[in-house]
């Protein structure tokens, strides 16, 4: 046995270990020698390598090398195959930010086969590093044999398990409010919401909204409205109260003020109550809405809606349809027209009086302080609370009207709940707290976006008539639907657009729609797609029985493999999760390459 002296050089020593791993081929002959053993799956969550590997990178890996590694050593067979994630805004916007552009327009004009290029090189700009910090920890997982998102085999096999779900009819084009990045020009999924929420100080106003008509005009009423998004009161089309809820018009310093008598105590001491009614008395009541700003017929009066409650505010909700998903399903049911003056980029119309031009948010403080000036606005304060981000450019989102495709997850959100009793989450807390809870408000999954880089939705659509389309699972389907041979074209955007196809319903030509998809479904998708199932021929590892990422993953990889997995399969992706904490920075931040605070592995090691 070797003596080690007292003064360990351990870095030298785990270097000598590597190269006898290395040169023994120790880690490919253990897969050998257990390749008859029962299977023990595990699925490599991908990294994307267009910026430098950081520590916290090595944090989970230490993990997915530890559980497999013992596995194989109790004679299981436990095939370790890396993976790259290629798609999606965080690669846009890396590729953005190097070309100095500001939004969509300069990639149009710079061209999407160009920007795709460049795209396509940032990815893989850094996976020598990756490759190398692999080595150097000491991780065992084949890189030779890594699957890529941006495959044309990948990409495929997500189309063919997307025509799945919409053959399910779980795939629909809808007219919704979404939450939307103004900077990114795109609609943005439920779990990429739920990682960019930043606490924010922001203008909380009750307005006044000056009954006109009835009883409560002769009282010189006012229904008084809380909001913490002025901005949304210049397209405000009605007043919303819950039909059940009792109201009263109070008296209080010589005016009369319509509140829902559980809220009372808002309106402060010393209110003479005048009347007490039931909301679906007020229901149809007018009032002078608060901004003459854009167009608006056969709107501003009160409506019903069972969503209003009494924890906070007045009771009464002022409704913007174009900017709410609730407010939306209001207008539908009165017929109420939906404005929206807000531009894709997040600046109001530019010829509107009092804000155009302004940014959204920006907007609020010439609002509010015109509201002061008109008399109706009758109290205003800072309002401290936790509000959605782009998780990836920071900027403010907005809840925008917008047609996109959904997947319909909200029917099948049984068979997810069941799915995650079945899991075996550590710490076991996951399952019905911060997962659980996350599943049990679940909706309808954003899929589209309106970018350039990621997989493009293999929807074809009419040119005669928009409500004929159909998806295409494979390149081999394109191409006989085309009348040629498209297998060896690039999936991708400009490309794929390019391909045309008859309608099956009236023979007219129909186009590829513009959107691409969410890049946290590709992901999602890797189970199977990593082998290129089913036009492959090759059968996937299917469940895992183990996986292993940061705890914010709940929001992301653990949510979408089991969503994909359930839609496709009826069954979860996974057995066996092990979430793991963040490695802090010095002000107590994840580590993130999107925030710039990473520390370089190579020096720790």
């Amino acid at each position: 046995m070797q003596q080690l002296p007292a003064q360990v050089d351990l870095p030298a020593l785990e270097r000598r270990v590597l190269d006898r791993w290395e040169a023994g081929r120790v880690f490919e002959r253990s897969l050998e020698q257990t390749a008859g053993g029962e299977p023990w799956v595990f699925y490599e969550g991908p990294p994307t390598a267009n910026g430098r590997p950081g520590t916290h990178h090595v944090e989970a890996r230490v993990f997915k090398d530890l559980f497999p590694r013992f596995q194989t050593m109790r004679g299981r067979s436990v095939p370790r195959r890396a993976g790259w994630d290629c798609h999606g805004l965080p690669v846009e916007l890396a590729v953005e930010k190097e070309l100095g552009f500001t939004g969509k327009g300069d990639i149009e004009g710079y061209g999407v086969a160009e920007f795709n290029a460049r795209c396509r090189e940032s990815v893989t700009r850094h996976v020598d590093e990756f490759e190398r910090m692999t080595r150097r920890m000491g991780y065992w997982v084949d890189m030779t044999t890594a699957y890529w998102t941006m495959d044309p085999a990948y990409i495929q096999s997500v189309w063919w398990s997307l025509q799945q779900v919409a053959e399910k009819g779980l795939l629909v084009e809808d007219h919704r409010v979404a939450p939307y990045c103004p900077r990114c020009g795109t609609a943005l999924s439920d779990h990429e919401v739920a990682q960019g929420y930043q606490t924010v100080t922001d203008p909380s106003v009750y307005v006044r909204f000056p009954v006109t008509a009835g009883p409560l005009a002769e009282l010189g009423a006012a229904l008084l409205v809380w909001t913490t998004t002025p901005w949304t009161l210049v397209s405000n089309t009605a007043v919303a109260v819950h039909p059940e809820v009792t109201y009263v018009a109070a008296r209080t310093a010589g005016e009369v003020l319509v509140v829902a008598e559980p809220l009372l105590p808002v309106l402060g001491d010393g209110v003479e109550v005048l009347e007490r009614f039931p909301g679906r008395a007020l229901e149809h009541t007018p009032y002078s809405r608060p901004f003459d700003l854009v167009a608006l017929s056969n709107a501003h009066y009160v409506a019903l809606a069972n969503y209003v409650t009494t924890d906070s505010g007045t009771g009464l909700v002022h409704q913007a349809p174009a900017f709410g998903a609730d407010d939306l399903l209001v207008a539908r049911r009165y017929g109420l027209p939906v404005v929206n003056p807000v531009r894709p980029d997040g600046t109001f119309e530019p010829d509107l009086p009092l804000v155009g031009g302004q940014f959204f948010k920006t907007a609020d403080t010439a609002l509010v302080a015109d509201l002061k000036e008109r008399g109706l606005l009758w109290r205003h304060l800072p309002y401290e609370h936790s509000y959605p981000h782009c998780w990836r450019c920071d900027t403010a989102l907005l809840y925008y009207a917008l047609p996109s495709w959904y997947i319909r997850t909200t029917a099948i959100s049984n068979r997810l709940l069941e799915e995650n009793e079945k899991t075996d989450w550590h710490p076991a807390t996951i399952r019905h707290g911060r997962y659980g809870d996350w599943l049990e408000n679940n909706i309808d999954w954003a899929l589209s976006r309106n970018r350039y880089w990621g997989t493009p939705l293999p929807v074809w659509r009419c040119t005669a008539d928009p409500v004929h389309w159909r998806i295409f699972g494979s390149l081999a389907e394109l191409g006989e639907a085309a009348g040629e041979d498209v297998s060896a074209l690039d999936p991708h955007r400009p490309y794929v657009d390019d391909v045309l196809v008859p309608c099956l319903t009236c023979g007219t030509e129909s186009r590829r729609v513009p959107e691409v998809i969410d890049g946290w479904y590709d992901s999602g998708a890797m189970p199977f797609a990593q082998v290129g199932y089913p036009w492959s021929g090759e059968q996937p590892a299917y469940p895992a029985q183990f996986i292993c990422e940061a705890i914010d993953q709940t929001r992301g990889w653990f949510y979408t493999l089991m969503a994909v997995g359930t839609l496709v399969f009826d069954r979860s992706s996974y057995e066996t999760v092990l979430c793991l904490g963040h490695i802090l920075d010095g002000e107590g931040r994840k580590m993130s390459k999107h925030l710039g605070n990473v520390l370089d592995p190579f020096e720790l090691f």
